[in-house]
């Protein structure tokens, strides 16, 4: 890239900070409306960065259209052709609809999208056992990254991802969108996890004792019978460093019959083979924001003990059935901090965050930012609001608001966004922990300082997973 395109590219950033804001009200611990670089247009190609979707499913069609508020798409890829056909139609679509027609070229394998010279940035939308290999090999062809949550399916791939980042340079942003958005909801707080991770950074709360994550539960599994390979599908690369295993689908008439391919799209959460289940889909959002509120987001906790309740045996730590979803439908989890904190990891109907302190008790959700204990808020409001530094100071520097927007910014400044690989490995090694934990039913004794598991070398087997040859996740 060259400087005259770094430097414009950096006037249109700024600019669009400037002139768009949103149309939201104001939190408590502002004075002013935010600004934010929202949904910006340039008038000028050469100031916007070229962009390739890699895994264009049904998490792509927020994240796609948020990315090309920014940049221009020049290539879409996806192992499912039925995936890139509609993907293809909808990037002309948008891109036409806003005057930058732009050829879209579609791949079936990643590799030929990271060759393009011309692509600078890349989304990364497939299922959480690509997430890493594809993120590394980005990055050293040279790509600035932003890579959907849950980034890793292991430990030792957090390792791996943070090497390469260091030895190249590139920004990179994770797709946990809470440490950014504000609420679509009509809550008081419309930064309410900013605003309940700096009430417990002021000491409004005193001393925090316990935080709680509770969030949902993977789904039970009927018996998923054997079916042919869907015809647009190459099933031998979607599986990547997995097994190679039969195609199973959910029966006719099943409940599942929005997602009926039952390993592939949405339903690859329930398969510890690629995923973590709910302990790593929606514990890469609460637990960060936990870990992130109790100063330990560059740490780990000391011990992670729990019990589960799977859908099919487990030996060793690994599933015996392979025709039935495997990830666990009921867990209570309990990680202990270095600084005396004790978090627990529980499945839920209310799914949300708990942080209690020797002062007052706070609930934080998507929905809402609650006082449990009714004093901490009211503070808040009518006596003692937080001064607008704190948030800024959280937020490195920048206004909250657009979690896509805060990664093109950074795409030209140069700086660490909001979501960065450090402390986001940080929060996933503690759910992988706990996944360890329950699937080989014991206590883990956790060294956050040399990042492995004390005393068990079965556990510590699990930190790094067997990879299909040819598919090796290698920094």
């Amino acid at each position: 890239m060259s400087r005259a395109n770094r430097s414009s590219r950096r006037q249109f950033l700024h600019a669009a900070a400037g002139a768009t804001a949103g149309a939201m009200v104001a939190p408590y611990f502002l004075s002013e409306r935010p600004v934010i670089a929202q949904d910006a247009t340039t008038k000028s190609a050469n100031d916007r960065p070229i962009l390739g979707c890699i895994g264009v499913g049904d998490r792509w069609n927020a994240v796609g259209p948020q990315a090309m508020n920014f940049g221009d798409c020049v290539a879409v890829c996806d192992v499912d052709t039925a995936m890139t056909d509609k993907a293809k139609a909808k990037v002309s679509d948008i891109q036409s609809k806003a005057g930058r027609n732009r050829d879209v070229a579609v791949y079936g394998d990643y590799r030929k999208l990271l060759d393009d010279k011309n692509i600078q940035v890349v989304t990364i939308v497939t299922p959480d056992h690509w997430h890493s290999k594809i993120a590394i090999e980005a990055m050293k062809a040279g790509k600035d990254v932003y890579c959907e949550k849950p980034l890793t399916l292991t430990i030792d791939e957090g390792k791996q991802i943070i090497k390469v980042l260091k030895e190249t340079g590139r920004v990179f942003q994770v797709g946990t969108q809470q440490r950014s958005e504000m609420s679509a909801n009509k809550g008081e707080f419309k930064s309410q996890f900013l605003t309940a991770v700096a009430l417990c950074r002021q000491g409004r709360l005193g001393e925090i004792k316990k935080v709680q994550c509770a969030i949902g539960a993977s789904i039970a599994s009927p018996v998923l019978p054997k079916a042919p390979v869907p015809s647009t599908l190459n099933w031998e690369m979607w599986l990547g460093q997995a097994p190679m295993t039969e195609y199973v689908m959910s029966p006719t008439g099943s409940s599942n019959k929005n997602y009926p391919a039952s390993r592939v799209h949405y339903e690859f959460r329930w398969w510890y083979e690629y995923s973590g289940g709910k302990m790593t889909d929606w514990g890469a959002h609460h637990v960060d924001i936990a870990q992130w509120a109790i100063g330990m987001e560059n740490s780990g906790p000391n011990s992670v003990e729990g019990t589960a309740k799977h859908p099919v045996p487990f030996k060793d730590g690994w599933p015996t059935v392979d025709n039935m979803y495997n990830a666990a439908t009921e867990f209570m989890v309990k990680a202990n901090f270095p600084n005396g904190v004790e978090m627990t990891i529980r499945h839920d109907t209310e799914n949300g965050i708990t942080i209690e302190g020797t002062k007052g008790t706070i609930f934080v959700s998507r929905g809402a930012l609650r006082d449990v204990t009714g004093t901490v808020i009211a503070d808040l409001k009518q006596e003692n609001p937080l001064p607008e530094e704190v948030i800024t100071k959280l937020y490195k520097g920048k206004k909250p608001g657009n979690h896509m927007a805060n990664f093109f910014e950074c795409v030209t400044s140069r700086d660490q966004p909001i979501s960065d690989v450090y402390t986001h490995h940080r929060s996933m090694s503690t759910c992988h922990l706990a996944n360890i934990a329950i699937r080989l039913d014991r206590k883990l004794k956790w060294n956050p300082e040399t990042e492995q598991i004390e005393g068990d070398d079965m556990a510590n087997s699990f930190v790094k997973r067997e990879q299909r040859k040819g598919y090796e996740v290698t920094a």
